[in-house]
């Protein structure tokens, strides 16, 4: 499921691809001198003609307007012939080539020239935007750096971070960036991480915390540990995401591109028409006249502002995404966010901070020290957070032997310490081993770890769990926008009740397995809903995958998670899926301005060059006109506050 959506892209081609290549990315001057030698010659030969009334002789005037539009207009020429010679000729090139030609059939070769030279400017202005909003959202993560400083024995030596193994030592000095992921080694640290999350907030790390490429060091000298590869880096993989995004079509980018093809050998056949159809209506028809309207007719058509200035809209809605710490995959995925009616949130570690603190401990014996041990000893082969703070609370297990372990999804775990069969988990592991309970305590509103010993109820663990600062916040914005809020939790129902209550959140489901939240969301879009579902954990992954929009936490969330997902959010803020929400309108807004725009003016243009009112100057100057105007608006989406 999950392949297909992220891939809808594949096969999609554009001329614009090749023209990029053969523009040779369009950003410095120096490679447009060709172009910008044919604009002074256009100038100094309007001067003449214009200003001091100098009539310069057909054998001088012609070599003179040939060399200027050559200088011009080699790549479009170019361009129009190999792609002539696959027999596609209804293309810009194609267009442009035919118009400027027939502009020199039938004498007018200043205009001839200058549509050549005004379209080749327009061209070097979209390239240029271009290569500046792909250069933009690449420079907001590729802040990697390029030497590091490796402890290798007793002394530092610096190298390249693609050389430094797992299991090493690395140096970050105060200032510097962290190379590679790792865990920190020194006592503790504090990193600027708004690089990866865009906060910038200084983050304490304590000594074992994860530290992340990208994060810088604030304070004093601090050692990482490494943990994983360059290649492998959470930087580098989001990088390696945002490079793939820009290639990721959405579907106003494939209707455009779809549209141009039709579009395209329509006006060419419209522009024949208003040459030829005239001979049989107008009296004293002249085909030269009736040949530059058509000329004109072919200029205004060409739909270069569409196809360059709505990717660059999508281009710059990821870039102010990114500068948002929210990393959308493709540009489809903007798209899909304005049509969100209904979100579907995770609890843990999405709403809630997933930072649990053990608040009591029940034992049926009053053995709590015992039941607390023996549940810390099992609860240490477990990466949750619940198993955490259990672990962090307790004392005195590690010397216990835990055997047999295995984690049942949704339930708890079950294994043996010192010889003893310990089950921990929620009330339905005891139902599933047929272990009897006090009833009772599935009224407990907060989240309970029960723990059965030798097949008896032993007593239960009481962990508390902290709403996100933003997380109410988050939740009330949503509502303003009238999209329903759904959330789905593994956590007992009166938990989960408490919690949606507090956030004001629509519905809630709780004492779900993974299949049953993939069940709940198969419930949802068979309603016809659109979702989005935000969630933290590898058990989300299949939601993630389900869903319209899979947003994951980048921050605490995990791997296969954020790997699977059409949106990260690098902060795990869960205000930052209202923000998602609002950058897909903002682009979405900006680009239909965008087709408006140049949709209306080329309509009226074209009217005016069929009457024969809009000349060859005219039409050029409101095409790239139009184009820039596109581009300038498309641009400024990357500048915008949400």
């Amino acid at each position: 499921m999950t392949q297909n959506k992220n891939h809808e892209h594949a096969g999609h081609d554009h001329d614009h691809d090749e023209h990029d290549h053969d523009h040779g990315g369009g950003g410095g001057w120096k490679g447009h001198w060709p172009l910008i030698s044919a604009f002074a010659i256009l100038l100094f030969m309007q001067a003449l003609e214009l200003v001091f009334k100098v009539e310069m002789p057909l054998v001088i005037n012609l070599p003179i307007y040939i060399a200027a539009f050559l200088l011009a207009g080699y790549n479009v020429l170019n361009l129009a012939f190999k792609k002539a010679l696959r027999f596609d000729f209804f293309n810009e090139f194609f267009l442009m080539s035919i118009a400027t030609i027939g502009a020199f059939a039938i004498g007018s070769f200043s205009e001839g020239v200058a549509v050549m030279v005004f379209y080749s400017i327009g061209e070097w202005f979209q390239d240029s935007a271009v290569d500046k909003a792909k250069r933009s959202i690449k420079a907001l993560l590729d802040v990697r750096p390029e030497r590091v400083e490796v402890i290798r024995d007793g002394k530092v030596t610096e190298v390249s971070p693609s050389e430094v193994q797992l299991e090493e030592i690395i140096q970050v000095k105060p200032g510097e960036k962290v190379a590679l992921d790792g865990v920190l080694n020194s006592d503790f640290a504090t990193f600027n991480t708004a690089a990866l999350t865009g906060e910038s907030r200084p983050d304490q790390k304590e000594k074992g915390q994860p530290v992340f490429a990208g994060m810088i060091n604030l304070n004093q000298l601090a050692e990482v540990k490494v943990t994983s590869l360059f290649k492998d880096s959470k930087l580098s993989r989001i990088l390696e995401m945002v490079q793939d995004a820009t290639a990721r079509k959405s579907q106003t980018q494939l209707f455009i591109s779809r549209f141009a093809r039709i579009y395209t050998p329509i006006v060419f056949f419209l522009a024949v028409l208003v040459v030829a159809l005239p001979y049989f209506f107008v009296a004293d028809y002249q085909f030269k006249d009736w040949l530059y309207r058509g000329l004109v007719f072919l200029v205004i058509s060409c739909p270069c502002a569409l196809v360059v200035s709505i990717p660059l809209g999508y281009f710059g809605g990821i870039g102010l995404a990114s500068k948002n710490g929210i990393l959308f995959k493709g540009s489809n995925f903007l798209d899909v966010m304005t049509k969100i009616n209904t979100v579907v949130m995770d609890k843990t570690g999405t709403l809630t901070k997933g930072v649990f603190n053990v608040q009591e401990v029940v034992a049926c014996d009053d053995a709590s020290d015992e039941l607390l041990r023996y549940a810390a000893a099992l609860e240490s082969k477990s990466t949750h957070p619940i198993a955490t703070a259990i672990k962090f609370h307790a004392k005195d297990f590690e010397h216990l032997s835990v055997t047999n372990t295995e984690e049942i999804a949704g339930h708890g775990l079950k294994g043996n310490v010192d010889g003893k069969l310990v089950l921990t988990g929620n009330t339905k592991l005891l139902s599933k081993f047929n272990v009897d309970y006090d009833k009772k305590i599935e009224d407990i509103a907060d989240t309970i770890v029960v723990v059965a010993i030798e097949g008896k109820y032993a007593g239960y663990i009481l962990i508390a769990d902290e709403l996100k600062h933003d997380a109410i916040d988050a939740i009330k914005g949503i509502n303003r926008l009238n999209i329903q809020t759904v959330m789905l939790s593994g956590d007992k129902q009166a938990v989960v009740t408490k919690v949606a209550k507090e956030l004001g959140i629509d519905t809630a489901y709780g004492a779900l397995l993974p299949e049953d939240k993939v069940k709940k969301v198969e419930e949802l879009k068979a309603l016809g809903r659109i979702i989005a579902f935000m969630g933290d954990g590898v058990n989300d992954a299949p939601v993630v995958a389900l869903a319209d929009a899979g947003i994951a936490m980048g921050g605490l969330g995990s791997d296969a998670t954020i790997e699977i997902a059409d949106i990260v959010i690098q902060n795990d803020q869960p205000g930052k899926l209202l923000t998602a929400i609002k950058i897909g309108r903002i682009t979405k807004q900006v680009v239909w301005q965008n087709i408006a725009l140049a949709m209306g003016v080329k309509v009226i243009v074209l009217l005016l060059g069929a009457a024969g009112i809009a000349t060859l100057w005219e039409a050029v100057i409101a095409d790239v006109g139009v184009a820039l105007l596109a581009i300038m608006n498309a641009v400024r989406i990357q500048n915008m506050k949400v």
